[in-house]
């Protein structure tokens, strides 16, 4: 069904009304002009059409923590035992299987290396319980980091010498030299955040933008790690954002119900900031 926006203020506006549980894990898929963006507890793929206002969905047969376009149409998407793919006829086959008893999927991303970097964490949250894995295209799979509590939010510099990463219970953005062959190493912090880190994005002038989860709003922070810019949400449980429109100007803003305040009327929304920057392009993924 056609949304229209509802505009907040300046700077602003509500895309797609909703009432999703756990939205997250935005992401451009310029082939098909959508934004895509998941519902992890509702086991849902969204794809919003900006120039319509359409949202149309896929079901997933087990919570989804993310969603990525492939080469030639379909998805891959990090699910609660594994990573999997979708064709673009809607078939789907494991890629990689990882059943953890308790665990789930969380953010992922395609990186400059091709892999898809999946991040995964208990349902109870238990320290240490997560991991982050390097799946390649072909299936096989390396664990990155294997004692991380809630793995999240995951993007690379323009150049794709760095990779920032957040573990949402450290407070920490982290950023990693990156290289395809060696993957990332030297890991350090970037920055402490003051609230909880969720999903993180890159633009074209390398700053790095990051949700607050319970924080309502997103900060914008330098190469350097100075903060560049705030900006409020109307909407409790912020979780993640990127770049999208056919010019990747426009910054997309994902929120959840869950752990909201009952009287917060805009949870669980796709929010957007007109002209917030210059977004970088998103690989797809070649498996």
């Amino acid at each position: 069904m056609d949304q229209p926006r509802i505009a907040m203020d300046h700077s602003i506006e509500i895309a797609l009304p909703a009432r999703v549980r756990l939205g997250e894990g935005p992401n451009w898929d310029a082939a098909a002009g959508v934004l895509l963006w998941v519902d992890i507890l509702g086991n849902e793929v969204h794809a919003y059409d900006p120039a319509t206002g359409a949202d149309t969905v896929r079901h997933t047969a087990q919570h989804v923590g993310a969603a990525r376009p492939r080469a030639g149409g379909g998805l891959v998407v990090n699910l609660r035992d594994g990573v999997g793919l979708y064709d673009p006829d809607g078939a789907f086959r494991w890629l990689a299987e990882h059943p953890v008893p308790g665990c789930r999927g969380n953010d992922a991303a395609v990186g400059p290396d091709g892999a898809f970097w999946a991040g995964t964490m208990r349902y109870d949250e238990a320290p240490g319980g997560g991991r982050l894995r390097r799946v390649r295209p072909d299936g096989g799979t390396t664990t990155v980091l294997d004692d991380v509590t809630v793995s999240n939010g995951i993007a690379w510099s323009p150049d794709g010498r760095l990779m920032y990463y957040v573990d949402t219970p450290t407070r920490r953005i982290d950023v990693f030299d990156f290289d395809p062959e060696e993957g990332a190493t030297r890991r350090r912090a970037f920055v402490t955040v003051p609230g909880q880190p969720d999903g993180l994005t890159t633009d074209a002038d390398g700053r790095v933008w990051v949700a607050l989860w319970g924080g309502g709003r997103v900060l914008c922070y330098t190469p350097g790690g100075g903060l560049d810019r705030t900006v409020e949400v109307p909407a409790a449980q912020t979780t993640a954002c990127a770049f999208g429109g056919p010019d990747l100007r426009d910054l997309y803003v994902t929120t959840a119900t869950v752990g909201a305040p009952k009287d917060d009327p805009h949870g669980g929304s796709l929010f957007v900031v007109p002209g917030a920057g210059q977004g970088l392009p998103s690989p797809a993924f070649a498996a």
